[in-house]
């Protein structure tokens, strides 16, 4: 399915369009616009208006432009009327969602239009498709509100309430749910798609995952390819592979009615260099052990905050769907094994996890619905909220439990003086489980047999401290891959990094020594068909940034 239209008609008649879309759509929930609102013409944001400073620029502060205009865009027509005057114009043009790219791919010197899609919200039931439909504007607390509200489902998607769906899902999407039930894209059934081809015609397409549909080759590359390569994606539909019928609430992911969940530090002043590599030792081992997809424990997920020694004790939260079969005794067991030989007390939360602000009630495991606890967890977090974070980030995958000497070095430059910050930490964020699922090749995600991923990062707010953040994160992170030309190339214990964690060291010769391509630490073996399918439906490079997707040659 596509939408042709010409220059002067999308030019001229936007609103009309918008507006006989939205009557003949899906049916819609609370979280629509109203249809006078979608049907109105976008707004315009340009230098000298008083929204302009915060509209050009996300969540990481380091990272601005000087667009000639910012456009908040209400409908997929108003979506193909901005890509066409960009492409007529010869306009460098971005896209922003929720506003949480961490590198500059959206916000740069370079960039003349943003496209804002943040009034593009709309999550509804189409019944023609038999899919729900989620417009790439809406953020991930407002999908998991409306799904669950309406239909008790969900989508096995981040932590994060404010991250916005559209670059969440084309990079592939994982949250506490992912063990259980696979990655988002593992449910994507379909994406609208605004491209512009080599004759500077602009139009919207379907793809799905239909194997003979024509557009399928689009559907892939934005399962995880990453956003900004491709065109402008301005809808998902999502529904669970092989659910069938006329019920929308078992056609995708139902969550837990209740989830046991608990936040604990173990704090720095016990944690010698003997006891943190018992630490990693255990939880290497123990998700080395228990990431099958078949595993008791893959509805188990959680993650680890190795703050700096400055922040006084590194974190550890844990979650288990508490309708499994002995969920409690499972949940012991997990605690017991991770702890075992760290000979340190766990401690409640009352200085924060990481990005994760204090979270004292949970010092004990305790039983809350599904929704609030998600609700509690992913709004949490002081720095998302602040309106002057920085921050750098650094990626890797693990196939298995990490080497001692990266447990060392960690420890080491976690312990350093190098920086004082509470917020320069590593991050281990669980995988594995029902995402092994899912073979390599069949989305564009290619590490399907991890079993962690970290997180090198460090946020601050004060400018002048950028050198020395910057500095502590880059170091540490290649200090640990050393070996391998400072970045964790695929072979038997890393895997490369995560597109959705983008590196800006990565495509640096001086930084990345490893002869490893900054794309192959991303995409691995499936790099070669992403590029056939950039020659295809973007052939002039009109979508493109630092670390897109490059034309073959």
């Amino acid at each position: 399915m596509k939408r042709d239209v010409s220059r002067r008609r999308v030019v001229l008649g936007a609103a009309g369009l918008a507006s006989a879309a939205v009557a003949a759509g899906p049916t819609a929930t609370a979280a629509e616009a109203a249809p006078d609102q979608r049907s109105a013409a976008p707004v315009s944001v340009r230098p000298g208006d008083s929204r302009y400073a915060e509209l050009t620029t996300g969540v990481n502060r380091r990272w601005t432009g000087r667009p000639r205009e910012v456009r908040l865009v209400r409908s997929t027509d108003q979506v193909v009327a901005a890509v066409d005057e960009a492409v007529r114009e010869g306009l460098r043009v971005t896209v922003r969602g929720g506003g949480h790219c961490l590198a500059d791919f959206v916000f740069h010197k370079d960039v003349d239009l943003v496209l804002d899609m943040s009034l593009m919200k709309q999550v509804s039931f189409d019944e023609a498709r038999g899919a729900f439909a989620v417009e790439a504007g809406a953020t991930l607390m407002e999908v998991y509100d409306a799904l669950y509200k309406e239909w008790g489902v969900t989508l096995p998607g981040g932590l994060c309430y404010s991250v916005g769906v559209g670059g969440h899902v084309s990079g592939g999407g994982f949250g506490l749910l992912s063990r259980q039930h696979g990655l988002t894209v593992d449910h994507l059934y379909a994406v609208e798609v605004v491209v512009a081809d080599g004759d500077r015609r602009v139009r919207s397409v379907v793809a799905t995952r239909e194997p003979d549909d024509p557009h399928r080759d689009l559907w892939w590359a934005c399962a995880g390819g990453g956003g900004g390569s491709f065109g402008v994606i301005t809808r998902y539909w999502f529904r669970t592979p092989g659910r069938t019928g006329n019920d929308p609430g078992k056609l995708l992911v139902r969550p837990p009615e209740e989830v046991l969940v608990q936040a604990v530090t173990l704090p720095w002043d016990r944690l010698d260099a003997r006891r943190f590599q018992r630490l990693l030792e255990n939880i290497g081992g123990w998700y080395e052990a228990n990431s099958a997809p078949d595993s008791p424990y893959a509805a188990l997920s959680g993650s680890f905050s190795l703050t700096h020694r400055a922040s006084g004790g590194v974190g550890m939260l844990t979650q288990i769907d508490a309708t499994v079969p002995d969920a409690e005794r499972l949940f012991r067991q997990y605690v017991e094994a991770i702890t075992e030989g760290v000979d340190v007390t766990p401690e409640a939360a009352t200085r924060g996890l990481g990005e994760l602000g204090p979270l004292p009630e949970l010092a004990e495991p305790a039983r809350l619905p599904w929704l609030r606890a998600t609700r509690r967890l992913g709004t949490s977090s002081p720095m998302i909220t602040d309106p002057a974070v920085r921050s750098d980030h650094h990626s890797a995958y693990l196939r298995k439990s990490p080497p001692a000497t990266h447990i060392r070095r960690i420890h080491d430059w976690l312990s350093s003086d190098r920086v004082d910050n509470p917020m320069a930490m590593v991050v281990i964020n669980v995988v594995g489980g029902a995402i092994g699922r899912v073979r390599p090749a069949d989305t564009a995600v290619a590490q399907r047999d991890a079993i962690v991923k970290l997180l090198y990062q460090s946020m601050w707010q004060d400018p002048a401290d950028d050198a020395e953040n910057i500095a502590w994160t880059s170091g540490c992170y290649r200090a640990v891959y050393a070996e391998t030309g400072g970045v964790p190339v695929p072979n038997g214990t890393t895997d490369g990094c995560y597109i959705n964690y983008p590196d800006t060291g990565v495509d640096d010769p001086d930084a990345n020594t490893s002869g490893v391509s900054w794309h192959r630490l991303y995409h691995k073996d499936n790099y070669p068909r992403l590029q056939r399918v950039k020659a295809r439906w973007d052939p002039r490079d009109t979508f493109r940034h630092r670390q897109s997707v490059e034309l073959p040659t």
